[in-house]
């Protein structure tokens, strides 16, 4: 089946050393099942699509490790995109990174794709193609030309997103390419200005021509190693991109105003190119951060090599607030900023073990208190994983700073190091020592990457809809009693399972427990997941995950989600996991099983993966859902019932709450019927082969706007009676009984 359904993807899914159709279609033959089961949970569409991804990556890679050791799988975004662009071509896109990353650069789209972040690239793909796809459905002239060239056998398209994707790649192989070659070219080197080195010296004599600002933009570029763009310059030293454009076109023209230069070369509009006394030029390349890179010209640069600049300041000055910006190495093998809480002040040492002064000692001595750190850790950890303030200046042997907020997902050195904009970090230039200077534009752009992947604050009470006890009981069908209860029970235990049968609105409640307890409804404090019998400590806490041609490791869900709640821990954070006794409880949650119990709160334990310390924090209230009716899973893991508090959620028909909803439709029937459900459930508790755990819950009959004889019967016919079917299976006559008795209820 599979290789007749890609007999025709070509060079989709094969090209030179690139084969993941050959490679599945093998191990389709070697393993058919498994192979079905990966292509089955590719297709779930329940499930958040990268998700689906990285596990059909892990999958290949576990047949890989069986079937065919030593080799590679293939099966990278690529081909998997295909697949679900195959099965769903008007949902999903295919992802080529070269294609992707091309175009963005091409339209100059906010996104640009980056290897080894799946999950970001998937999405940022799909982003694009939509916004094209917005501009190609208007283009008529591009539609006809299109649609004229289809026959009978070909794909409709009528969305024409397969149209859209297949113009990214004309762009990316024929458009791109042209533009990046007329790049290299430079303009201005054909000229010359007849401007010696000692001419140069000569005019730097006048002030009337060099002032304060031009000595800091000529300062700038040659420090910067006599290349760059203004947004660079912007970056490295500080002021705005503007502020060396114009200081340099203004200096050039007063030059060409003192000297008499002819400038013949000209914008488009028919301005003059006075930087071109200065400068030769150049587009930016899609690597280069800004529009338009200047390069000294070799004699004012041989000139400027002489000049004393001790007077010219090469940064720009302090934020007004007056804070400066440090980036803090951290040796995870001897202390890790895991270690220290969020508002924990943290004393670091001036000098080594040798009684020696640290290397770049100024740095130390001139922190102020209110300056903020980037927090590093380095091999093997190598990521940023901490924001950190100082406390108070230097005591002459310690530096005082605090931990003002770990990072649920660090940045990875490789991103920031390949950043052009942060080429001239004094980290990145010489990384021996400990504190290094951050200039505000250095800062501002890895506080940008740090936002990009991790939510500053959650959102405040002013902006989250509030909710109350009384907004759960409107909605939830539950006694104030019950409720109070089951509060008081999360608050002291922290871990608690709501177990009942299908339909008594355990997932419902959940939610809105939390909400209650938060008094606001925000989504940002709230995390929902399901467990599955595959579902392990790799998902849940760390593990090695796919990424490019390799694996890294990567954060897993809790994990991220206790490092969330960690940086606000005066108020609560609920983890809500749904079906909890279908997953291994020790497997997955290894280790952190005995974190999660609420004595051990705030412990630290250190991580098999990383080596490093965590806790989980006392404000994670974990709320577990729990079918009782489910035979297969009858036999509860003791680790699970020791840790957690059981609630029973019963089927709320006698609650006020559903009387109420019952009452707003006055419909005879429907009265009738919830009556036979509550005969039926009496019957279905007092068997002793079944009990209360599988009466049928109210939820069934919930959230209507009208109820109609139409609706009631499916409820009954396909929701209800299916499960008497399975209830008394070897009971054909009870079924029956019960059978006449619901469907009665319409013929009255």
């Amino acid at each position: 089946m599979f290789a007749k359904a890609t007999e025709k993807t070509a060079n989709l899914l094969a090209s030179m050393n690139n084969f993941p159709r050959k490679m599945m279609i093998q191990y389709a033959q070697d393993d058919a099942e498994t192979v079905r089961a990966m292509f089955i949970n590719l297709y779930d569409e329940s499930k958040d699509v990268e998700e689906r991804i990285l596990q059909f990556q892990s999958s290949a890679q576990d047949l890989c490790d069986r079937l065919s050791p030593g080799y590679q799988h293939y099966q990278r975004p690529m081909a998997i995109t295909v697949y679900l662009c195959l099965k769903y071509p008007q949902k999903y896109d295919i992802f080529k990174y070269t294609v992707c990353k091309a175009t963005g650069i091409y339209l100059e789209n906010d996104f640009i794709p980056t290897k080894g972040h799946t999950e970001q690239n998937i999405k940022g793909n799909s982003k694009l193609i939509s916004e094209m796809q917005e501009v190609v459905s208007q283009d008529s002239e591009l539609i006809e030309l299109f649609e004229s060239n289809l026959d009978s056998d070909c794909y409709a398209d009528e969305s024409h997103r397969m149209l859209t994707f297949d113009l990214s790649f004309y762009i990316a192989n024929y458009l791109a390419d042209e533009t990046k070659k007329a790049k290299e070219d430079w303009i201005g080197t054909d000229i010359d200005f007849g401007i010696s080195a000692d001419d140069w010296r000569e005019l730097f004599e006048d002030e009337s021509i060099f002032n304060t600002q031009s000595w800091e933009v000529l300062y700038r570029f040659l420090d910067y190693g006599g290349m760059a763009t203004c947004k660079q310059l912007s970056v490295k030293y500080g002021e705005t991109p503007n502020f060396y454009n114009t200081g340099a076109t203004t200096l050039a023209k007063r030059i060409a105003e003192k000297t008499g230069c002819d400038i013949s070369v000209k914008e488009k509009d028919g301005r003059k190119r006075y930087w071109t006394i200065l400068f030769v030029g150049r587009n930016a390349n899609s690597d280069e951060e800004g529009v338009f890179v200047w390069k000294l010209r070799h004699e004012l640069k041989e000139a400027l090599e002489n000049v004393d600049f001790s007077d010219t300041k090469l940064y720009a000055n302090q934020s007004e607030n007056g804070v400066n910006y440090w980036w803090l190495n951290a040796n995870p093998k001897i202390w890790s900023f895991s270690d220290i809480e969020v508002g924990e002040e943290q004393n670091y040492t001036m000098y080594n073990d040798n009684g020696n002064k640290r290397r770049i000692f100024q740095n130390f001595l001139d922190a102020r208190e209110g300056d903020l750190i980037i927090g590093y850790e380095s091999n093997p950890v190598k990521q940023v994983v901490a924001i950190c303030r100082v406390t108070k200046q230097n005591d002459g042997d310690n530096l005082y700073f605090e931990k003002i907020e770990g990072l649920t997902s660090p940045i990875d050195y490789t991103l920031l190091k390949d950043a052009p904009e942060l080429e001239k970090m004094e980290y990145f230039m010489n990384p021996q020592g400990s504190l290094f200077k951050l200039t505000k534009g250095e800062y501002d752009f890895i506080m940008d990457i740090v936002r990009e992947e991790n939510q500053e604050n959650p959102i405040g009470s002013e902006q989250a809809e509030t909710y109350s006890k009384e907004d759960f009981l409107s909605e939830v069908y539950m006694t104030s009693e019950k409720y109070d209860s089951l509060k008081g029970l999360l608050l002291n235990k922290k871990n608690i399972i709501l177990q009942g049968a299908p339909g008594v609105g355990k997932t419902f409640a959940a939610k809105r427990l939390a909400y209650s307890i938060m008094g606001v409804k925000d989504e940002s404090r709230v995390e929902f997941i399901q467990f599955h019998q595959n579902y392990s400590y790799e998902d849940f806490i760390m593990g090695y995950k796919p990424s490019g041609e390799g694996f890294e490791l990567q954060n897993g869900i809790f994990y991220k989600f206790c490092q969330k709640a960690s940086n606000n821990q005066e108020i609560p954070y609920f983890f809500i996991i749904d079906e909890i006794n279908r997953g291994n409880m020790s497997k997955i949650f290894g280790e952190l099983l005995m974190l999660i119990e609420k004595d051990y709160r705030g412990n630290r334990m250190t991580l098999a993966y990383n080596g490093l310390p965590f806790s989980v924090p006392k404000n994670v209230y974990i709320i577990g859902m729990m079918n009782t009716a489910d035979r297969s899973l009858a036999l509860i893991d003791y680790a699970l019932r020791r840790r957690f508090s059981f609630f029973a959620m019963e089927p709320g028909f006698s609650s006020e709450g559903f009387r109420l909803y019952l009452d707003s439709f006055n419909d005879d029937t429907f009265y009738a019927l919830i009556e036979k459900v509550k005969e039926l459930n009496f019957e279905i508790a007092k068997d002793s082969s079944l009990g209360s755990g599988f009466c049928i819950g109210h939820s069934y009959f919930c959230g209507q706007d009208e109820c109609t004889d139409e609706w009631m019967q499916s409820v009954v016919e396909y929701d209800i009676l299916p499960m008497l079917e399975e209830y008394w299976f070897d009971e054909p006559a009870k079924i029956q009984k019960w059978q006449n008795i619901l469907r009665g209820v319409f013929n009255d």
